[in-house]
């Protein structure tokens, strides 16, 4: 199986839609070769503006420059794309409607060793209370691309959350994004693993632990948490009768809190929320943190075998 970097995916379709729309315009702050924007600004200088340490300025330039009719995508670290500059990507993006894509990477504990200050853990939950804004955490490369390719064709707000590290290629090349869309990965009627973003890999590898054990689980890929795919979560809420979310993020407005909401509404079933919850992170290797805060595929399969057991 492949293992590609979600942010050399960003940078090369970024570079792909500049050379088709000369419209597309380019921001940052000071980390183009961490956010792989470097890509687009090699070949198109003219639209490409570095704002430095300036998330806020940033944010409110992309708003005003999509005003005037450009597509603009902005990119950062999640902790100060959406945390720093959270004012201005309510008031300027958001309120305006403004046709401004925010790109943040280096989401959750995959940050590893830079500590607590750049692990966002709260930028979903933020999100997802924002009016019109479509929140997308891919899985993979491929999924990747096609979303900021469905983001750049589709007028209005995105967030798109992406990890630091690489990860296996699930979806296949010709993938279509949907918004309001949770490909399934894999068939099960036991239980449903329900996961976003860098989780995606550890939830199929705990499928294999528990298909191990003579459990099914499904595993589906909820890259979209706004809009969220209720037909599907009610579906699989129904047919298996337990869900298991685990997010790179805290349980407490992300994935979990969303899912929860959702079936608490239509159809309460037995869940299991799984994530970062009431904690920041900490430096560490990404693996040791996921170990430290119980977000192996270990703790995944074993939580869903005790999400099993409970009567």
């Amino acid at each position: 199986m492949a293992v590609e970097s979600l942010r050399n995916a960003y940078g090369q379709a970024l570079l792909r839609l500049g050379r088709e729309n000369p419209d597309l315009v380019v921001l940052d702050a000071d980390l183009a070769k961490s956010t792989q924007t470097q890509v687009f600004a090699r070949e198109f200088p003219g639209r490409f503006i570095d704002m430095g340490l300036a998330e806020q300025d940033m944010v409110s330039t992309a708003a005003g420059i999509a005003l005037t009719g450009k597509t603009v995508f902005a990119s950062s670290f999640c902790a100060f794309l959406i945390g720093r500059a959270f004012d201005q990507v309510r008031q300027s993006v958001c309120y305006n409607r403004a046709n401004v894509k925010l790109v943040g990477t280096h989401a959750g504990l995959g940050v590893g060793e830079d500590g607590a200050t750049h692990q966002a853990l709260e930028d979903v939950a933020l999100a997802r209370t924002l009016p019109g804004l479509t929140v997308i955490v891919p899985a993979d490369a491929v999924e990747t691309a096609r979303a900021v390719e469905y983001a750049a064709a589709t007028p209005g707000p995105f967030f798109i959350r992406l990890t630091r590290g690489n990860l296996p290629t699930y979806l296949p090349a010709g993938h279509r994004f949907e918004p309001g869309r949770a490909p399934l990965l894999r068939e099960g009627g036991d239980v449903a693993l329900v996961a976003m973003g860098a989780m995606v890999e550890k939830a199929m590898q705990a499928a294999e632990i528990l298909a191990g054990r003579g459990v099914a689980a499904a595993v589906l890929d909820f890259s979209s948490l706004q809009p969220l795919d209720g037909e599907s979560l009610l579906r699989w809420a129904r047919r298996t009768g337990r869900v298991l979310t685990v997010e790179d993020h805290s349980v407490r407005g992300g994935l979990g809190g969303a899912c929860a909401e959702f079936l608490a509404q239509h159809h309460p079933v037995r869940m299991t929320l799984m994530g970062m919850d009431g904690q920041f992170g900490r430096s560490g290797k990404p693996e040791d943190l996921y170990a430290c805060f119980r977000l192996t595929a270990a703790d995944v399969a074993d939580a869903a075998q005790r999400l099993l057991e409970r009567p």
